[in-house]
């Protein structure tokens, strides 16, 4: 038996149940992890509010990290001992031991400890693929990045100096604001202060931006179209305030030709080639020094509900963790 959340309804925090499970021997492509650290990621309250179906009575969690105890059959990328992490689909981090597909196991580098790798691989990958793949960055390009001081935007905000780009990131609070600045950002704007569309004409001399990074959704989808350049690419990558909602394919024609995509994780890291390549390309720039994941709170699994709270009322900044 092991401790884990269950959630067996969607709704509020209130509903994530911490109980014992049973954990089965791996079968065949599966292995059982025993969990050391497991992160949290807003994606965790889509799934729990029901914005993101899935069937129940369910786990919840799509990253972890922690050290093999078993494999099955077909196996042979991983063994029993190694330290490893992981980050995607099917849920159920929120556990102390877990039996799972064994194809998202990634090995994990000596010098990155288990904190540190839970708490960065689902955000590491995402800015893996936004700034390498869905959009490839140049030097000395000028670019919008939303929520700016949350656990994606710091690493963003890290990642983005590293390749020599301006990023002008967007905060709740002057506080937040001066986190994105210490971590990288060429410029913040506060957004429940500033006209986010005026200040970033402002920072580019009217030659607003090529791309827009957005995870908020609902609030800041338009004003982001209104930052672009013509034929610019708006990527709207999450939806922390809500679903976008459904829009005319006119408002991009009338905003110059612009682009929008929708992209996720799970079809960047689709093979075992990609998802190992991505997966090193973030150890080497956490390896180097040149991004530092900040792990600002820690709850321990049997809170998990707590952590939710904090998170959705935006008191978080960078990384949260879950310890079992």
């Amino acid at each position: 038996m092991a401790k884990a959340i269950r959630m067996h309804r969607t709704g509020g925090p209130e509903v994530l149940e911490y109980v014992d499970v049973e954990v089965g021997e791996p079968g065949p492509g599966e292995a059982r992890v025993r969990n050391h650290a497991i992160g949290l990621n807003f994606i965790d309250v889509y799934f729990r509010t029901g914005l993101y179906p899935l069937p129940l009575p369910s786990g919840l969690g799509q990253e972890g990290a922690g050290v093999v105890e078993a494999v099955g059959e077909g196996v042979t990328h991983v063994a029993p001992g190694d330290r490893v992490v992981y980050a995607g689909r099917p849920n159920g981090a929120y556990s102390e031991v877990r039996t799972m597909p064994a194809d998202i196991l990634v090995r994990l580098p000596d010098g990155i400890d288990f904190e540190t790798a839970a708490a960065m691989m689902l955000q590491g990958l995402t800015v893996q693929y936004l700034f390498r793949q869905t959009y490839a960055l140049q030097p000395g390009q000028t670019i919008l990045f939303h929520a700016a001081a949350g656990g994606v935007g710091l690493i963003a905000c890290q990642w983005a100096r590293a390749l020599g780009v301006n990023l002008i990131g967007t905060a709740g609070s002057n506080e937040k604001a001066e986190l994105a600045l210490a971590h990288g950002a060429a410029h913040v704007i506060n957004y429940n202060t500033e006209d986010i569309v005026a200040r970033v004409r402002e920072i580019t001399d009217g030659a607003m931006v090529p791309v827009v990074y957005d995870s908020v959704g609902k609030d800041t989808f338009f004003r982001s179209l209104d930052c672009l350049q013509p034929r610019g690419l708006m990527v709207s990558f999450g939806n922390s305030s809500g679903a976008v909602p459904p829009f005319s394919l006119g408002e991009l024609a009338s905003r110059n030709s612009l682009y929008v995509t929708r992209p996720s994780l799970a079809a960047y890291a689709a093979s075992r080639p990609q998802l190992e390549a991505m997966a090193a390309d973030l150890f080497d720039m956490v390896g180097s020094g040149k991004i530092k994941i900040g792990i600002n709170q820690r709850f321990p699994l049997a809170q998990a509900a707590d952590a939710h709270i904090a998170l959705e009322a935006r008191r978080t900044t960078g990384s949260t963790i879950l310890l079992p």
